[in-house]
């Protein structure tokens, strides 16, 4: 039976594409480095995909990510930032200020928080989480948010779960579930973990790398149903 559920927060509960949208544009203007054009964006964003993939895969480090993605793409761009350590820093505090909430994600959080103890999971910084959780009046659901960033493993790492279920003070996987739109680093850290799976897929798209998605949905409010079914 599941008792606890574990929420992805960046692409799960919040849509983080517009988050980072509106906070990196935030911070090209406080830097007077002029429009970030569409191009650069997506180009950011590609970036960054593969260095969050490669740090999920513990091929290098946090701050190759987060410092790392600036600098190729400044170079690209030839922006002039010379201190891109406070770069990041002012862009994380904006991320930190900056939360959409993803369709029907409260109403769901709402409907469950009497049957189940929910938690949060996430790989993004401790700054912008715990601002962005706060913002959006989500801290009031979760009963802890572990961060990658203060636990020292990233999802997928079974070490992070451990610390999860340590914390939370179950070690039966089967008490839980993992909730997340990442197959590499949610889903695949489900697995790792021996959890049940709710991968979140809007897009609908195909699974095409090959880890176990126990249940699959486009709209959140759909896990209800799905929990119910499940716990009977």
């Amino acid at each position: 039976m599941i008792k606890y559920i574990l929420w992805d927060i960046d692409g799960t509960l919040l849509n983080f594409d517009l988050a980072e949208t509106r906070a990196i544009r935030k911070c090209f203007d406080l830097y007077g480095l002029g429009e970030l054009s569409d191009r650069a964006l997506q180009d950011y964003k590609k970036i960054n995909k593969f260095l969050w993939e490669k740090l999920e895969e513990d091929k290098i480090t946090r701050t190759e990510v987060l410092e790392g993605r600036f600098k190729k793409l400044f170079d690209k761009y030839s922006y002039q930032v010379d201190d891109i350590p406070a770069f990041n820093i002012v862009y994380q505090k904006a991320l930190g200020q900056t939360y959409v909430l993803n369709e029907n994600a409260r109403e769901t959080i709402e409907n469950l928080g009497d049957k189940y103890a929910q938690y949060g999971v996430t790989n993004g910084s401790i700054i912008a989480q715990e601002g962005k959780l706060k913002g959006a009046k989500l801290d009031k659901y979760l009963r802890d948010v572990f961060i990658s960033e203060r636990i020292g493993y990233e999802k997928p790492a079974r070490e992070f779960f451990d610390y999860v279920f340590d914390r939370v003070g179950s070690a039966n996987p089967d008490d839980y579930i993992i909730v997340g739109d990442s197959l590499t680093s949610d889903i695949r850290g489900g697995n790792l973990a021996g959890m049940k799976t709710i991968w979140y897929n809007p897009a609908s798209l195909i699974n095409e790398l090959g880890f176990k998605v126990d249940y699959e949905v486009t709209d959140l409010i759909d896990i209800v149903d799905i929990l119910e079914e499940n716990n009977e």
